[in-house]
């Protein structure tokens, strides 16, 4: 009896073995050994991916680098403050033993808070993971003031218009529906075949620009429903580069970068060496200090020291509410519907907003990992947190930092 149960769990075995044989196999012929040797070899995409085995574009600091005044006598009263939120005696062994490696807190101008974890310092590069697409939200808008895009009810095809060659219902695709994940393309986390598994494409499929404008298919009527989508951010980079005729990195630096005065070089990880794209959904590696200045531009309405960096109604419009959209049945899945529901919470132009109060809302980038900026304009306050894992869900994260702003 033992004998012939071994020789079926034997024999599923082989079966098992062919079938993966054969799910790599096929996958090297439809897409390319290198992108099915990376997702094997690479797995699940963590901080050391992007910090280390994807090749990336250089975006230089200035010279004279802006700097925050400092409160170090603030740090016992916010530790504190965090400590009886987080129902934690120890706020410093609690961040290590989450995982974070870098937590701030900013109010008016001024750090009152900066730790850094597990074998991170002010120097240590941080990888963006999705707040990547705030930023790309952020040089969308600048490429609209220039002239380069002339809004964000054009249709994408009249950038990409191999889209339409392809499938004419994508000329029914604004800019808008992608910087809303309002789409209607389709994106599936995990297929059957596991390398034609959307998020896998996204993330390892060494050449992006042929990843957006080929694997892409209309599932839905764009602008019925929110639907996180990694392709968008893609998109929207090809739409940059056309554009503006440089690389998005170089554009980040030029208009970004350079203007508010970030303290550290930077970099945008890339597909490959080969295609040279940046990977416009995650891959934004800085300091968290300069984290920290993005979140203050536009907490300051896209305003630096003087000059308007980003547009000032693009920030608004980036950040508040849509009141046209119907709530309810505009966040139909699970993630939507603890945005929306659970958090009290909208989606607009890749940034995530919070009601507060009647008219007041707080907003926020946020990234795998647990990777955040939150901003809270009513009471001057910036929170970074980067880490190596979530340490916690997200809605947790969030609900301590409002209850901070709500008590600080």
């Amino acid at each position: 009896m033992l004998i012939r149960i071994a020789k079926v769990i034997g024999g599923l075995i082989a079966i098992l073995v062919v079938v993966l044989i054969l799910i790599i196999v096929v996958g090297m012929i439809r897409y390319s050994p290198e992108y099915v040797g990376r997702a094997l070899r690479w797995r699940e995409s963590s901080v050391d991916t992007y910090r280390e085995l994807f090749p990336a574009r250089a975006v230089a600091a200035p010279a004279e680098p802006f700097l925050f005044d400092e409160a170090p006598e603030e740090a016992a009263d916010v530790a504190q403050l965090f400590e009886s939120i987080l129902d934690t005696p120890d706020l410093d062994e609690l961040m290590i033993d989450l995982g974070t490696e870098a937590f701030i807190v900013i109010q008016d101008d001024t750090i009152h808070f900066e730790e850094y974890y597990n074998g991170a310092s002010r120097e240590t590069l941080m990888t963006s993971f999705s707040v990547a697409k705030s930023f790309v939200s952020a040089l969308i808008g600048v490429a609209i003031e220039e002239g380069y895009i002339g809004g964000v009810d054009d249709p994408i095809t009249i950038y990409l218009p191999e889209l339409a060659e392809r499938e004419a219902r994508f000329e029914d695709i604004t800019i808008r529906h992608l910087m809303l994940m309002a789409s209607g393309l389709d994106f599936q986390e995990l297929r059957p075949n596991l390398f034609s598994s959307d998020d896998i494409l996204t993330t390892y499929y060494p050449d992006q620009r042929e990843a957006a404008l080929s694997f892409t298919e209309i599932e839905d009527p764009p602008g019925t429903y929110f639907s996180y989508n990694k392709y968008h951010p893609q998109l929207l980079g090809l739409i940059l580069e056309r554009t503006t005729g440089v690389p998005v990195a170089q554009y980040l630096e030029e208009k970004i970068w350079q203007p508010i005065g970030m303290e550290f070089d930077g970099s945008w990880s890339m597909d490959s060496e080969e295609s040279g794209f940046e990977k416009m959904e995650t891959g934004v590696n800085a300091a968290a200090i300069d984290f920290a200045k993005f979140g203050r531009l536009y907490l300051n309405d896209g305003s630096w020291e003087g000059a308007q960096v980003i547009p000032r109604e693009w920030v608004a419009e980036s950040t508040q509410v849509d009141p046209a959209i119907h709530m309810a049945s505009y966040y139909p899945d699970d993630f939507g519907q603890m945005i929306y529901r659970d958090l009290v919470g909208y989606y607009k132009y890749m940034w995530y907003g919070f009601f507060r109060g009647e008219e007041g809302y707080d907003f926020m980038a946020e990234g795998d990992r647990g990777q955040f900026i939150y901003v809270v304009p009513e009471k001057g306050l910036i929170i970074i947190r980067n880490g190596l894992d979530w340490g916690m869900d997200s809605a947790a994260w969030i609900r301590a930092f409002q209850e901070f702003a709500e008590q600080s």
